[in-house]
Parts: structure tokens; sequence; C-alpha cells
């Protein structure tokens, strides 16, 4: 009796211990879904089971640019991933997973404009899977035997969690809604201000990180989750030129919805080599994303940053107030409008009586004549009529011809003197 009593008492504590609440550190398992650039069947459905070997139809919406700069590294990755697509897709765990797994890209991004997009090509579920960047000192095969988040763990690394939590330097903050199967998450690295800039479906979640001018990061990502895949779909590289200025500020000025190449009357060479070169800067809604699925109580908590998408990291974030080349100040007036003063009839400021005061009002209107340079040092302002008259009237006529003609002016100086 005693022996199955303490039996009992046994098995009832091994049940206490088993019973604690550990769904907290469990990881998720039901894939995410709802989250789909796309409303395709096979990404709006769990459409695989891991457990399964079922193959995984892909999707191909949002793939248009086949273009990329730089592919997944076959040299730089953990010993669970396996590359196909021309080295764009990567398969993480293709049987069992027992840890994480993590790549990097080809490309070091070093000065100028960088911006890429990430498909989730598979049901996203687990720990986690993660999209970010790294520099070269992170060890991509360091967590291959435990369950971590991988990008972040360390200052040389930030990582965006599909469970919306941005990760670095071993923290953690809300920062953005989930993502699911078929969502496309986009990153700008602008190289230029420094800043690290997240999207989801091509819609702005905000900017990760500033102060990032000097770091020389590559794109990577990680997963836990057995038979997960994710494809880069797209990956750029430009400089920081004026034309990337322009064309950053027209979608700036562009409403959300408005294609900038469409809308624009540009000529078509040119229409072209801007959707070659630079469509991914005129197709970004820099409008924060939202989503009827992410109305998760930790949106309260998401940092500061996270409402400010432009390209850039920030080409608009402290607009200055424009220059007024012409100001409304009031006009100098070069020529005052005093009253003129006549120099020939002095007597014109006085009080004059009758007639007088309007014979000297007339004539102070008048402006006395133009004469040249030449003309002032060989006469006096007002003509000497004491002599003979035809002196008195060859003088007037010599006057009038000075101020017209210099030629007969200089003529007429020589015979004087």
């Amino acid at each position: 009796m005693l022996g199955s009593q303490i039996i009992e008492s046994e098995s009832d504590s091994e049940y206490q211990a088993v019973s604690l609440p550990i769904s907290a550190v469990m990881p998720l398992v039901v894939p995410v879904i709802g989250e789909s650039y796309c409303q395709c069947p096979t990404q709006t459905e769990v459409t695989h089971d891991p457990s399964s070997g079922a193959p995984i139809l892909d999707c191909a919406c949002g793939e248009e640019d086949q273009n990329c700069d730089w592919v997944w590294d076959e040299t730089c990755k953990s010993s669970s991933t396996y590359l196909s697509c021309s080295d764009r897709k990567v398969s993480f765990h293709s049987e069992y997973s027992c840890g994480t797994a993590a790549i990097r890209g080809t490309k070091e991004l070093a000065d100028g404009q960088h911006f890429w997009e990430i498909k989730m090509t598979s049901p996203v579920y687990g720990t986690d899977m993660m999209v970010g960047v790294g520099t070269s000192e992170v060890n991509l095969d360091q967590f291959r035997h435990s369950f971590c988040s991988l990008l972040g763990t360390d200052g040389e690394s930030w990582g965006l969690s599909y469970t919306g939590l941005l990760h670095h330097k071993g923290a953690k903050v809300s920062f953005s809604p989930r993502f699911g199967q078929g969502s496309i998450i986009g990153v700008h690295l602008d190289n230029w201000h420094g800043t690290l800039t997240f999207y989801k479906n091509r819609r702005c979640i905000g900017v990760a990180a500033r102060q990032l001018q000097n770091k020389r990061l590559y794109p990577m990502v990680c997963s836990t989750a057995a038979k997960s895949s994710m494809k880069v779909i797209r990956s750029c590289s430009v400089p920081t030129s004026l034309q990337y200025l322009c064309c950053d500020r027209l979608r700036q000025l562009m409403p959300p919805s408005d294609d900038t190449l469409s809308v624009l009357p540009l000529p078509p060479g040119l229409r072209r080599l801007l959707r070659s070169h630079l469509g991914w800067v005129l197709s970004l809604n820099r409008s924060s994303s939202g989503s009827s699925s992410d109305s998760d109580s930790d949106a309260d908590e998401q940092p500061d940053d996270s409402d400010c998408c432009s390209s850039s990291g920030s080409y608009a974030e402290s607009p200055e107030p424009g220059v007024d080349l012409l100001p409304s100040e009031p006009r100098v007036d070069l020529l005052p409008s005093e009253p003129r003063v006549d120099l020939l009839h002095p007597s014109a400021d006085m009080d004059v009586q009758g007639a007088e005061a309007e014979e000297v009002g007339a004539v102070a209107a008048v402006p006395p004549p133009l004469l040249c340079p030449s003309c002032l040092p060989s006469y006096p302002l007002v003509p000497d009529y004491s002599g003979d008259p035809g002196e008195a009237g060859a003088s007037d006529s010599d006057t009038d011809s000075c101020a017209s003609d210099p030629e007969t002016c200089q003529r007429k100086r020589c015979r004087w003197t």
C-alpha cells in the first residue's frame, strides 16, 4: 500500500513537471499564410507539408525583373543549404532540420545604392526565417546544431524575422508585421546616407539601421525550418548619381498608386533606360505598409524610424525650406521721385505770385538737354547772346547739333578753341 502511494506521488510529480507552460518557447509549427504578394492559390494556402515529400509549386508573380547583379554564394554557406535556379534559389534542410542554416550573397555591397528582393517560396514557420545583412565576420555555420535567430546575434549583422522582430546585437524589437509564404521582402542599403530600409510586398516598412557608411556588408538569409526555401528575384546596384537622386525625388512626389514611368511623358528610349537601370526606384511604394492580419499589440512598440521611408533612407527626412530667389522685400527705387532742381532758374523754389510762378513752373518741368562730355568745358550752360545775333543763332544751332551728332560736336569744338 505504501509503495503504491509512493509510485502515485512520483507519477503526479512527473506529470506536473511535464505540464509546465512550454508553448512560449516552442517554435511556430503552423505556417504563416495570408501575407503573400499575390493572390495565387499556391501562396494563399498551405501548399506543402514539411513531413511529406510532395513538391512545392512555385509562383512567378513579381519576378518580372530577371537581371541580378549578384546571386547566392556557393562557397559561403552552411552545410545544410542547397542552391538551384542559377544560384538564385536557396533551400534549407532538405530532409529534416537539426539547427540553423544561413548563406550570403556573392557581392560585397560597397559604395552606392543597393536594392534586392527575397521571395518566400515555401511555407514559413519554425524558430526563425530571416532576411538581413552582415559583414564577412559572421560565422554562417556556427549554429548548425542549435535553433536560433542567427542574423542579429552580434554587432556584425542585422536581421528581420518573419515574426516581425528586428534583431541586432542580441536584442530584438517589434519592427514590422509578419510575413509568410509568397511574401516579397525588399531591402535597400543606402551607403550614401548609411541607412538600411526594409520593404514588404513593395511597400515600405521602415528604416532599420543608420550610420552604416563604413560597413562592408553582404546580403544574408537564414532558416531553421525543414524544406524551406527563398529566392532572389531582384538585385540591383547603382551609384549615387544625380540621375538616381532625381528618380528618387520623382517617386516621392508621385502618388503611391501611380506607375511613374507610365504617367510621365518621357521619350520611349529614356523610359526603357530608366526602367532597366532605375526601375526599382520608380516602382517602390514609400507609404508605410498595412495589413488586416497585423493588428498585434506590438505595433505600438515599433521604433520611431519605422514610419519614415525615403529611399532612400531619407532624402525627405528633414526638408529644407525653399530658397526664394526673388524675395518679397520692398523694391529699392534707384531713381527717387524727388522734385527736380532747376539750375537755370533757382527762383523756381520760391513762392512767386501770378503769371511769373506759372512760367517758372513750366520752365522747371522741362528737363535740360543732354550734352556730350566734350562740350561741357568748352562753353557755359547759358549761352551769351550779348554779341552778334548771328553768332547767337550759330551757337544755338551748334548746341543742338552737338547733342545729336558727336562728330560735328568735336569739329566745332576745335573751331571754337
